[in-house]
């Protein structure tokens, strides 16, 4: 059983206050690092947590910070806003060695406003002799100050202990493996929402022309036939764009939860705008967790055609797109209903293309036609020699490779391998992984 609809927790505070620290403490790893992948840099703040049996994501607010000169203050209120907007649970992070800031009282305005429960986190509490630190921030209004130390792990168990304290019910529905997972991302006012409605043929979700008007992620469980589907609608932004600085930014954010959640990526793209730099980032995103993706071009019903419109747009893609030419390319229009049937058909395909296994010998097979064809490259009068391969997972479809030396492999002779896998087996709608192991003869 998988759980779905996790509980979020927002870590916010101004800039050097510890949050990163307290967010790799928590999720165990050294994940709040920027990562180059194809088509997007990506900043890691998402992370799972698991504490007594129960789940949740946490968002280090920290990833969120412009690269620009903007006011330290004017950073924090975005912060602060997004995590209102997005948790469940706020951690209001605080330097109990630097001490109460202008800037900590204007987040905790914001703070107190929300009807979400917010902790106060004193960082930095290293000893008990610093504890007296404690009593200037009862000033903020918000509770008592939960003393920790991210770096040296204080105080940590006793603050999971209250996040789950403070957790809503009704979170963490368990779901069965066969349900196909399904993320609607794609910048606001695309048609996201509309499209959802379209697949379940029934008005459950709010839509509205006003680009960011989808308060909340909202989870759609339902049956068709034999199939179990959970659509998972990205939120949009709830306040209007002056609020925040970087609109599009936040909105990608958002996204980057529910791709992580999915099995199946519905990139949306407006027909009317065409691909926007959102659009690329969050399947960027897709591409690189390994998801099955497919690009939905909304509001197709609006441009004007002739034969060579839809060839002409489809390639516009591939070449915004060239790391993902395995995704199929489907042209709706939620508004006139036009081709939306063909949206489930094409993820149920790329799932079942997602979740395919081949056997060791055909695979081995094709490995050696390929290799017969297009010679291994070399280095040094030493040359690859692939001995044999093996499938070793799905979700995407992943290939050990069992070879001589590591040092001799090259991106282009794994982009050919997988190309000669694609050709003989498929994996429409979905990345593949090859991974080499040294294997001494």
């Amino acid at each position: 059983m998988s759980k779905d609809n996790r509980p979020i927790v927002a870590v916010v505070g101004r800039p050097n206050v510890g949050k990163s620290t307290i967010f790799n403490k928590l999720t165990g790893t050294k994940i709040s690092i920027v990562e180059d992948t194809p088509g997007v840099t990506r900043d890691r703040i998402f992370g799972e947590v698991e504490w007594l049996n129960n789940y949740f994501t946490i968002i280090d607010t920290g990833g969120l910070e412009p690269e620009s000169d903007d006011i330290i203050i004017s950073q924090m209120r975005n912060q602060a806003m997004l995590a209102v907007d997005m948790a469940h649970v706020i951690l209001f992070v605080v330097d109990g060695k630097g001490g109460l800031t202008a800037a900590d009282k204007e987040v905790a305005d914001i703070l107190r406003r929300t009807k979400k429960p917010v902790i106060l986190v004193v960082n930095k509490i290293d000893s008990k002799s610093q504890m007296n630190n404690l009593y200037d921030f009862y000033e903020l209004g918000i509770g008592n100050p939960m003393p920790i130390s991210g770096a040296n792990g204080i105080g940590l168990g006793d603050l999971l202990d209250e996040i789950l304290e403070q957790m809503p019910g009704g979170l963490n529905t368990e779901y069965d493996e066969d349900v196909i997972r399904v993320a609607i991302t794609g910048k606001p006012n695309a048609g996201k929402s509309s499209i959802l409605n379209n697949i379940l043929g029934e008005e459950r979700v709010i839509v509205s022309p006003i680009a960011g008007t989808t308060r909340d992620a909202i989870d759609t469980y339902f049956e068709k036939g034999e199939n179990k589907f959970l659509l998972i609608d990205t939120a949009g932004i709830r306040r209007k764009s002056k609020v925040y600085e970087n609109v599009e930014r936040f909105s990608v954010i958002r996204s980057m939860s529910a791709v992580d959640r999915a099995d199946v990526v519905l990139i949306v793209i407006d027909a009317t705008e065409g691909v926007t730099e959102q659009d690329t980032k969050i399947a960027g995103i897709a591409h690189d967790e390994g998801k099955a993706c497919i690009f939905v071009v909304n509001k197709w019903d609006l441009i004007e055609k002739d034969n060579k419109t839809m060839g002409n747009y489809k390639m516009d893609i591939r070449q915004k797109f060239p790391f993902m030419a395995y995704a199929p390319i489907e042209f709706v229009s939620a508004v006139t209903n036009q081709r939306i049937n063909k949206i489930l058909d094409t993820v149920l395909m790329v799932s079942n293309e997602q979740n395919k296994r081949i056997s060791t010998s055909q695979l081995n097979q094709v490995i050696g036609e390929a290799v017969m064809l297009n010679q291994p490259p070399s280095d040094k009068g030493k040359r690859l020699k692939i001995y044999y391969g093996t499938q070793t997972g799905v979700k995407p479809p992943t290939f050990t490779l069992f070879i001589n030396d590591k040092e001799l492999t090259h991106f282009s002779y794994t982009r050919y391998m997988e190309n000669r896998f694609r050709e003989n087996f498929g994996f429409e709608g979905t990345s593949i992984r090859i991974d080499y192991k040294e294997k001494r003869r």
